[in-house]
């Protein structure tokens, strides 16, 4: 057997072993990720404190300066600057590079535009700019005073990705861009969000910290009062903006502008018309989640609404129905749309090449720093520049006192070389003054010429002296920096955009409601829905009453609450969950309607509903207790006041196991008894003393033991002159005195509260046990559709043991589901 000839892998080197090098992966790993979130951190997200400018916002102006894009020259196709910026300085997709010059170009994306574009650059409803060969760009005037004595060598140049070319680092930054336009960008681990401001109130803000080193930030904050967005809109308090600039990090509350207009033609009807709308809200998704809260129900009291913007500015049209509040509707807008955002600041950015949270002041100070950098520089490169046109003016001088001279020993030298080392030689001159003097032209020699050299020369050494001057002073360079500024002011300062609502409170429904009492409605199948107690007429005895809810097909009214609309409502779900909304929150409805689903007021997940609703008016007593009991015969006891700070979402109210469901709430003031009953007719009595009561996450205790298979169908709270009615699947039921129901402690099996039959080979169960008291009626459902309503007090009382008698006759193959207590609306 031959062997066979190793065939290489790559190129000729053949693979034997010898040249795999052994890595630690965890190492690699670790080294591998942190090269990777240091290029996302320092070469894409974050912005550098100096000029405020991400590495690709710096290449994008830097190319157009080079491209002679200037506000004095006609636009060139976007798509041109796209290309150089890729070709030279960014090796990245197209789209990142024309994205971002477009971001630059949009006055709803920055206070101060960069770029001046023409054509189709996007617009505030979200709407895609048009592609970079159909629109065209070039610096706006702003934006030069990023670039001024950039070639002064006033910034580091460093090579760009194939080193072939040089690129700033940094550019000059007249403007104090990072505060001005703001930024934000997520990177590794981190993440920048920069508000902009207003240019007139930072320049404010910079010359004062200028004039006062020593200037506290509530000092700055007398200048810079807070942020200035493209889009307007309202910042509502200042807690946020104090803790950004002294922390630089805050949430700002932003809402915005709605005025209250009258409806032409409409004496009756008002509108609502939105002008300003919070930074970075897409005003297309605005108006089109406003609309799918209308059409859900959530948003009440808005009847039409459409969009009136067009180039003069924005306008969203919201008109009212006749009876609507606009109040109300505003502040329903706030909370439930992008109308009241929050701008959360984080001032990050790269200090020193390390990112770092600033406060305001150390913001500024960067600023004045890298500006008195940039200026030294500058000065430094102004004042090389003057003294070597000095030093070849002071040579030209020398050659016209001497010119006769000069002119002989031109004339007799042989070569340029000869003449340039005989000037050297014979008038003491340095190379360069003398090639200086050799490449004067001869209309120098006129006797202006050799005055305007003259003249140029004093003007230089008066130059000179002043740039030694302010490389020699401090306080020289500062007041550049403050004289500079104040010339950018009086040419780009504008309005602020951005007002101010100081002591704003969310506006409280309270005041805007009027307190009455009003009737809760709740049927089985989980509509809910409140009435005016006024809308029941008075009525004398035996009277047959009024409808007080329509229904739809075996629906009943389950409960019914007299409370008034600003109490509160505990509504507690299968789930454990608990919601709380106030009673004006509950739909208003005439009396035939059947209400609203509980899932669009609550925003109920799958499968879930509500079990019970506690009516309460205070959840500062400490004495009074909710009782809950589960299907699988837990029992919790937990202080009412445990509820008191529950907001918008919901809350657990209970731990259940994974195949439990809650079951029954009940308030209580800790001293009743307890009643559960079991699917197959077990009942238990004790004392709620025996609860311990517990925080809202905890599981509870065992209430009841239960047998394999059964479960608990019942929760009551006992009350005196009431009996217990007990009805089953076949029909059969009983009434059974309290006092039959001796209390025990909790955790027993219980005692049989009614004996179940059975019949071909099936075993009756309890369908529901209740308590009753007399005038009290009842409605059994069957399950084929028979609805039968009768007096609970009819049905015989008999003992705990008994087995009942026939409270509905039931057909072949039916059976009783449900059993409903009558709501007497009378009573």
């Amino acid at each position: 057997m031959t062997d066979q000839k190793q065939t290489p892998l790559f190129g000729n080197t053949p693979f034997d072993g010898s040249n795999i090098i052994p890595l630690n992966i965890e190492e690699e790993m670790k080294s591998s990720y942190i090269d990777y979130s240091m290029s996302v951190i320092m070469s894409r997200a974050l912005p550098d404190v100096r000029d405020g400018l991400k590495p690709v916002h710096r290449r994008i102006l830097y190319a157009m300066h080079e491209q002679g894009m200037t506000p004095n020259r006609s636009y060139k196709k976007s798509a041109r600057l796209v290309g150089e910026v890729l070709g030279k300085y960014h090796p990245h997709g197209d789209s990142s590079v024309y994205s971002a010059m477009v971001r630059m170009a949009q006055d709803f994306a920055l206070r101060y535009t960069l770029v001046d574009g023409q054509g189709n650059f996007g617009s505030v409803d979200g709407d895609s700019p048009a592609a970079m060969r159909y629109t065209e760009a070039r610096l706006e005037r702003r934006s030069t005073l990023m670039l001024d004595d950039i070639d002064k060598e006033t910034v580091p140049f460093v090579p760009n990705f194939d080193e072939s070319l040089k690129e700033p680092s940094v550019l000059p930054g007249k403007l104090p861009n990072l505060l001005l336009n703001g930024a934000s960008g997520i990177a590794v681990g981190m993440a920048t969000n920069i508000p902009p401001h207003n240019l007139g109130e930072l320049i404010d803000g910079i010359v004062h910290l200028v004039d006062n080193p020593e200037a506290t930030i509530p000092d700055l904050m007398q200048y810079i009062k807070g942020p200035d967005f493209p889009t307007g809109a309202s910042i509502c308090g200042r807690e946020g903006i104090n803790s950004a600039y002294m922390t630089g990090r805050g949430p700002i509350l932003v809402r915005a502008k709605i005025e209250v207009e009258q409806v032409k033609n409409k004496k009756d009807r008002e509108a609502l018309i939105v002008t300003e709308i919070p930074y970075q809200i897409n005003k297309s998704v605005l108006i089109m989640r406003i609309a799918d809260l209308v059409k859900d129900k959530k948003l009440t009291g808005i009847s039409d609404l459409r969009d009136e913007s067009d180039r003069k500015g924005m306008r969203i049209y919201i008109e009212l129905k006749r009876d609507a509040n606009p109040d109300i509707v505003k502040n329903q807008l706030y909370k439930h749309t992008a109308l009241q955002t929050t701008f959360g600041v984080i001032l990050l950015a790269i200090v020193g090449g390390t990112p770092k949270i600033l406060n305001l002041k150390e913001c500024l100070q960067e600023y004045i720093k890298h500006r008195e950098h940039i200026i030294t520089s500058r000065t430094k490169f102004d004042l090389r520049k003057a003294e070597e046109r000095a030093h070849i003016l002071l040579g030209l001088r020398v050659a016209l006192q001497n010119l006769d001279a000069v002119i002989k020993l031109i004339r007799a030298s042989k070569t340029v070389e000869l003449a340039k080392e005989g000037l050297v030689n014979q008038f003491k001159l340095s190379p360069i003054q003398a090639q200086a003097i050799l490449d004067m032209r001869l209309q120098k020699l006129t006797g202006l010429e050799r005055e305007k050299l003259e003249s140029e020369y004093n003007e230089l050494l008066v130059v000179i002296a002043d740039f030694k001057d302010i490389l020699a002073n401090k306080s020289r360079i500062l007041t550049i920096i403050k004289e500079e500024l104040q010339s950018i002011k009086e040419k780009f300062n504008d309005k602020r955009r951005t007002t101010f609502e100081l002591n704003i409170e969310e506006t409280n429904l309270d005041d805007l409601i009027p307190e009455e009492t009003v009737a809760i409605f709740t049927t089985k199948e989980g509509f809910v829905k409140r009435i005016s107690v006024d809308t029941f007429r008075n009525q004398l005895r035996g009277g047959r009453g009024v409808s007080g809810m329509g229904t739809r097909g075996e629906d009943n009214v389950e409960n019914i609450m007299v409370v008034s609309t600003h109490a509160y409502l505990l509504c507690f779900t299968n789930f454990g969950r608990a919601y709380r909304i106030k009673g004006y929150q509950v739909p208003e409805a005439s009396k035939y309607g059947k209400g609203r689903s509980f899932s669009t007021i609550l925003n109920l997940a799958n499968g879930e509903f509500v079990q019970t609703i506690v009516p309460v008016n205070e959840f500062d007593d400490d004495e009074t207790y909710l009782l809950m009991a589960t299907k699988k015969g837990v029992i919790k006891k937990t202080v009412l006041s445990e509820f008191k700070h529950l907001r918008k979402h919901n809350v657990i109210a209970i731990k259940l196991d994974d195949d439990d469901d809650l079951l029954m709430v009940h308030k209580t003031n800790g001293q009743q008894d307890v009643m559960m009953a079991t699917e197959n007719g077990m009942m238990i009595r004790f004392s709620e003393k025996e609860i311990r009561a517990t925080g809202r996450p905890s599981r509870g205790v065992r209430g009841i033991r239960l047998k394999k298979g059964d479960k608990v169908i019942s929760f009551d709270v006992a009350k005196e002159k009431a009996s217990l009615l007990v009805l089953t699947k076949f029909g059969y039921g009983k009434r059974t005195q309290l006092s039959e129901y001796r209390c025990i402690h909790r955790g027993g099996v219980g005692v049989r509260c009614i004996m179940l039959r059975a019949k071909k080979n099936e075993k009756d169960k309890v369908v529901k046990s209740m308590l009753v008291e007399s005038g009290d009626e009842i409605i059994c459902v069957s399950k084929n559709g028979t609805v039968n309503r009768q007096d609970a007090y009819a049905i015989s009382s008999q003992g705990r043991a008994a087995k009942g008698v026939i409270v509905q006759r039931l057909g072949k193959d039916d059976e009783l589901i449900d059993v409903a207590l009558v709501i007497n609306l009378d009573k």
